[in-house]
């Protein structure tokens, strides 16, 4: 009985982790998208170089939440 109540919580606390964890991500695309929108109202003629950036810079951001759900997924694995 006590064992299995520590999986299931270790189980859960990864998904909670993960929860956390998607915050930074989040964060980090708005500063991205924030940082690109305030280039182009200075300096509109360098639009397309700020937005292949701002895209570059988003795929990288983004590949954190996704290291995070499959960290979660394999911590909540190997706790069963």
């Amino acid at each position: 009985m006590v064992t299995q109540l520590a999986l299931e919580l270790g189980g859960n606390i990864a998904v909670l982790g993960y929860g956390l964890a998607a915050i930074g991500p989040g964060v980090g695309v708005g500063l991205i998208f924030a940082a690109v929108i305030n280039g182009t109202a200075r300096q509109p003629e360098a639009q397309s170089k700020l937005q292949s950036i701002a895209w570059i810079g988003f795929g990288v951001t983004e590949v954190l939440a996704i290291i995070g759900i499959a960290l979660a997924f394999v911590f909540r694995a190997s706790g069963n």
